[in-house]
């Protein structure tokens, strides 16, 4: 055989073999455009979720990990829904439940939480959270004020805390020596009313100490004012949430009570009113703020942390504690789709959501495992909201009442701090207005 057949023998087998290989290539492209089709096509189930709105960063980490929960599932669409920062959320919430419009997932603040369990509203995620929830990585304050009737209720993300910020001018210029930074040795109460009186000067409108957040709306003043109660050894129900009579009234309530009258009206330390940016322009030595604070404090151009302002573990009484709690994610008992619902739960507060979530805001994580591997949770000054959070605090109470407490311990505090009202007398009334609320829960 010549040369020339050789050649032609073998380059049709060479053109006969590369039309097989593209041959094959169209039928698996055709295939997998095939699939993809199928895909597009494909209906998929749509989660409806209501929250609370946030800050810039709090916005930003949901609109994350919805994105990332979209394509780990694409037979799963969020349609997520935040139009409304916390009171008015609260208020659409319930309004929409009344009527019977319910969303998949929801945004609870966790003391409200019996509040909606109570009512049916809830899906209980007991057999989830214990199932695959990661239970024992969760802080064991926080999972109790979760729990509701001995089931768990809700999953979080991020925790709360508070803390004593203080002004380093106004200390210097007295000579008074800065709060210790370790979270386990804050001030007493009766130490921080000593420093009050050495740094308030009425005539150059200085004020030593705001200790409460002043006198505001929703929830902010159960918030900041029921740890006084408790660090003075009292409480605000029984244990078991079924009168405050013995509790709010006590004599250690009673004591607490009247040493924040004391600080407005005996010792004048304390304003009834304060200027905006008080602590930031000199004009108030101390005042207690949450650990989302931080971010906002140092957005403030000239106002920065360890140069102008510090942190000091919160004030105690006879006892240190601290408040936690916050919003947590639920399921609506009327959910078509509980498990794909628990399957978005589940991933945003995981290991990795929760982690993902405290990076971008800078907020408490709700997972022990996420705290120990932030190095800047270790470090001060967030080392001090996240050992409060974890050795001394407590949750306020679980009852489906809880709206009527939370108001009640509002009015008391504004007629005890504002008005000057006998303590013992603006408890006794305290108590009857919440246990005429149990009363009707029962």
């Amino acid at each position: 055989m010549n040369k020339r057949i050789v050649f032609v023998i073998l380059s049709l087998i060479v053109i006969l073999f590369a039309g097989l290989i593209l041959s094959t290539f169209n039928i698996f492209s055709s295939n997998e455009e095939d699939k993809g089709e199928e895909l597009d096509d494909e209906e998929k189930i749509e989660l409806v979720f209501w929250r609370n709105g946030g800050n810039l960063a709090f916005n930003e980490a949901y609109e994350e990990l919805v994105t990332a929960f979209e394509a780990a599932h694409p037979n799963i669409v969020i349609n997520m829904q935040s139009d409304h920062w916390a009171q008015e959320y609260e208020l659409r919430l319930r309004t929409e439940l009344a009527a019977g419009n319910h969303p998949d997932i929801m945004t609870i603040d966790s003391p409200n939480l019996a509040l909606y369990a109570n009512a049916g509203a809830l899906l209980s995620l007991d057999h989830y959270m214990k199932e695959a929830g990661d239970i024992e990585d969760i802080l064991e304050p926080t999972l109790a004020g979760l729990t509701f009737k001995d089931e768990i209720f809700l999953a979080p993300i991020v925790e709360s805390s508070i803390a004593l910020y203080y002004n380093k001018h106004l200390f210097e210029e007295v000579g008074i020596p800065f709060p210790s930074r370790n979270p386990d040795e804050p001030l007493t109460w009766d130490e921080v009313l000593e420093i009050a009186q050495k740094i308030s000067n009425h005539k150059t409108g200085v004020h030593g100490i705001d200790p409460a957040q002043g006198f505001g709306e929703g929830e902010g003043p159960a918030y900041f004012k029921m740890p006084i109660l408790w660090q003075f050894g009292a409480d605000v129900l029984s244990p078991d949430a079924t009168t405050a009579d013995g509790y709010l009234n006590s004599e250690a309530a009673l004591e607490a009570l009247q040493f924040y009258q004391d600080l407005y009206h005996k010792h004048q330390v304390a304003a009834f009113e304060l200027p905006p940016g008080a602590i930031e322009t000199d004009q108030l030595a101390m005042t207690v703020l949450g650990s989302w604070h931080l971010v906002e404090l140092e957005r403030f151009s000239d106002f920065k942390l360890g140069e102008d302002f510090g942190v000091a573990p919160l004030p105690k009484g006879k006892y240190q504690v601290a408040p936690n709690g916050g919003w947590a994610l639920g399921i609506s008992s009327q959910s078509q789709y509980p498990d794909e619902a628990w399957e978005f739960i589940k991933f945003v507060t995981s290991y990795e959501g929760s982690k993902k979530f405290a990076e971008i805001t800078g907020e408490i994580p709700a997972r022990y495992s996420v705290a120990n591997d932030l190095p800047e949770l270790n470090e001060y000054p967030k080392n001090i909201f996240i050992q409060q959070g974890q050795r001394y605090s407590k949750n306020r109470p679980v009852t489906p009442a809880y709206s009527v407490v939370s108001d009640t311990i509002k009015t008391l505090f504004e007629e005890v701090g504002l008005a000057g009202r006998d303590v013992k007398e603006a408890a006794d009334e305290a108590v009857e207005k919440i246990n005429s609320a149990l009363s009707k829960q029962k």
